[in-house]
């Protein structure tokens, strides 16, 4: 007789392992970063400081231009004098610097400036500010041929006498 058949083996399911389930340490670790990036942004927003207009100057440095120049005027008729004071002012240090370097320079062009002048040009106020924009002009010039610091602000007439 023949044996009986054995049963076939149960065969074991296949161990199905479930999925892993995703962990959401990643998505916390994201959201987290988006949180701080935006905080960060926020925070240099609204500390900056605000802009509220141009930046304040440096206080002005005003250079005497010693002694007093004194020139004679070019009056063909009579024989007339200029005696002027006069100071530099700037903000700008280095262009402090360049006028105490370059004042023998200075000084020459604006005694040949002002020894072409008449008493007649000089006699009223706008006479007088034409000659300070000019000397102005002569003392940039002076400056920028030097390669020079040129930030004259003004040049100032602190006295004048004509005689």
């Amino acid at each position: 007789m023949a044996a009986p058949a054995k049963p076939a083996p149960a065969t074991a399911a296949p161990a199905t392992n479930p999925p892993p389930k995703k962990s959401g340490k990643l998505l916390w670790i994201i959201l987290i970063l988006v949180v701080l990036a935006a905080g960060g942004g926020a925070a240099f927003f609204f500390m900056k400081p605000a802009h509220s207009g141009p930046k304040p100057l440096p206080p002005a440095q005003y250079i005497a231009m010693d002694p007093a120049f004194v020139v004679n005027l070019a009056d063909a008729d009579t024989v007339k004098y200029l005696q002027a004071d006069v100071q530099l002012q700037t903000r700008d240090a280095d262009t402090a610097a360049a006028i105490a370097l370059h004042t023998p320079l200075i000084r020459n062009r604006l005694l040949l400036l002002f020894g072409q002048q008449t008493s007649q040009q000089l006699a009223g106020r706008a006479g007088k500010e034409r000659l300070q924009a000019q000397a102005l002009n002569e003392v940039r010039s002076v400056l920028k041929a030097q390669h020079a610091a040129d930030k004259v602000d003004a040049l100032l007439f602190t006295s004048v006498v004509i005689q």
